[in-house]
């Protein structure tokens, strides 16, 4: 069985905006989910001047990792340091951001959505949060992210994300020339020794308990001196809070500074399921390596109303991508309510002229 890790933090900025608890009836966006993809999406609506409400409940995928990296201008910042700028960044436009976790959220009918105000078109969704409270909303951009499923195998998860790590644009650098193992798991297993190979000569490949490697894969990772160990895994050997070495079922422990394993990406999507928005998943070589919401390159999803921006659609995806995303999904949110309007104000201009 794979251990599913979420890691809870405290935001650096609490609920910002007059009131410090009280949440407008409806807003043009909800915002759920408060990271790279969520703050940028809610910063190009805010600069729109669209009343918008980020929702996040504070459990951001990269929290235990030292810094954020490949991320131009912020390369190295802690994953809470650029949360906090971002929130700062996204009220000085008025959008409301408010530590909360949805629970669900609903479409609403026809004979009860709620005009906001004058040509400014019906609330379409009904967003309810943990502690009760429920506000309502034109339109929906998802950014929740993913969790990892990691393999069970003690201290996997207890060093996830310090010296147990699964990405070498990501974490690469930071274990550069040191005594660096791979834990085979599924079909990538080749492929990211060989990327690891780049940052250190000392690279050892454990089969565990994956398939075995394919002749052409066992002769490139020989000719690149990286060694492959037959036999399971049965945990990693854990000194002085440092990762010191894996022992395999034999009881034979070979030294290891760091760890690369390769978790199964997983959708935050629970809350998306009463809209028929299933996850799709991501198979390499037969095996599922992860599980994404459907979109279109602008963050459309299948429901009309709904977009999606950040990992929940590009597991494979980093921070700055993210952003990117959310940035773009932002805008094209914001075209379409002025469509929405648009078409509402000739309506009435037609009504007015005798004309409707």
């Amino acid at each position: 069985m794979n251990q599913t890790v979420s890691h809870k933090v405290s935001q650096g900025v609490s609920e910002q905006s007059s009131g410090e608890h009280q949440l407008a009836a409806a807003y043009d966006i909800v915002v759920v989910g408060g990271g790279a993809a969520g703050l940028s999406g809610a910063l190009t609506l805010g600069r729109s001047r669209r009343s918008v409400l980020l929702l996040d409940a504070g459990e951001p995928r990269n929290a235990p990792v030292g810094g954020v990296h490949n991320y131009l201008f912020r390369e190295g910042a802690s994953p809470a340091a650029l949360l906090e700028i971002g929130r700062a960044e996204v009220v000085q436009y008025g959008v409301r951001v408010v530590n909360a976790r949805v629970t669900a959220a609903r479409q609403l009918a026809d004979d009860r959505a709620e005009t906001l105000g004058p040509a400014d078109g019906d609330t379409r969704f009904a967003v309810e949060l943990a502690d009760g409270r429920s506000v309502r909303a034109r339109r929906l951009l998802v950014t929740t992210g993913l969790v990892d499923e990691l393999p069970d195998v003690p201290g996997v998860a207890e060093r996830w994300g310090r010296d147990v790590l699964h990405c070498p644009f990501c974490h690469g650098w930071e274990v550069r020339d040191q005594a660096i193992g791979i834990l085979a798991t599924g079909p990538m297993t080749a492929h990211s020794a060989k990327l690891f190979r780049q940052l250190s000569d000392d690279v050892v490949v454990f089969q565990h308990t994956a398939p075995p490697l394919s002749d052409e894969e066992a002769e490139e990772l020989a000719a690149r001196g990286i060694t492959v160990v037959e036999g399971e895994v049965a945990a990693l050997e854990i000194a002085e809070d440092r990762l010191a070495g894996v022992r395999l079922r034999s009881g034979e422990v070979i030294p290891r500074q760091a760890v690369v394993v390769a978790p199964r990406l997983v959708a935050r999507v629970d809350f998306l399921r009463p809209f028929g928005l299933e996850t799709s998943d991501m198979e390499m070589a037969g095996h599922v390596v992860a599980s994404s919401i459907p979109a279109d390159a602008n963050g459309a999803t299948a429901v009309p109303g709904i977009w999606a921006a950040g990992n929940i659609t590009n597991p494979m995806g980093q921070v700055i991508s993210a952003a990117s995303a959310g940035m773009m999904a932002g805008a094209v949110i914001n075209a379409d309510l002025v469509a929405e309007e648009t078409a509402r104000a000739v309506a009435a201009r037609r009504e007015r002229d005798g004309r409707g």
